[in-house]
């Protein structure tokens, strides 16, 4: 049994969520999200509280359950109250500026590296004196912004030395020691 699967899902007012032909739709705050499900797998909708109904116990439907509903739970989140995540440039020279969709590193290459940006995700940079560069992503759509988020960090991944890099805000990055002589 999927114990993320089973688990329900409290519709805030906000929120609609209708279910048509394998189609999840959920609509609040101007956004509208969809999702197709899998054959035989079912959304019932009773009293404010939806719950995924799996079609049988095979190892494959076993694995979609939870998915499809922290899929779902993930799109009634979005479209209430949407995802932010904000990362932290360190390393001396490190800066974020952004104009628009479009996002320009300097990360210490030699180059600049520049970024489009879908229109679903919006970035804002803060640059303060004496303080590491701030960039905030946030989106409607959880797996967009992480995949975003993703990219970004893997231009330069914090590393355990000297603790440079990007990171997420409040990530503590476990330091190792350097040679010992």
């Amino acid at each position: 049994m999927s114990r993320i699967g089973q688990a329900q899902i409290n519709i805030p007012a906000a929120a609609t969520v209708e279910f048509k032909d394998k189609v999840v739709t959920v609509k609040g705050n101007n956004i509208t999200m969809t999702r197709e499900l899998n054959e035989g797998f079912d959304v019932k909708i009773e009293d404010g509280v939806l719950t995924v109904v799996r079609p049988d116990d095979a190892k494959s439907n076993k694995a979609l359950h939870g998915l499809y509903r922290a899929l779902i739970n993930n799109m009634i989140i979005g479209t209430t109250e949407g995802f932010k995540k904000q990362l932290e440039l360190v390393g001396v020279g490190y800066r974020a500026t952004n104009q628009g969709q479009r996002l320009d590193l300097s990360l210490g290459f030699s180059h600049n590296i520049v970024l489009e940006l879908p229109e679903e995700i919006k970035v804002e940079t803060l640059t303060e004196k004496g303080k590491n560069p701030i960039i905030t992503l946030s989106s409607h759509d959880n797996q967009l912004l992480g995949m975003i988020v993703a990219k970004i960090r893997a231009f330069r991944k914090p590393e355990p030395y000297k603790g440079k890099g990007i990171k997420f805000v409040g990530e503590i990055i476990r330091r190792k020691a350097g040679k010992s002589a």
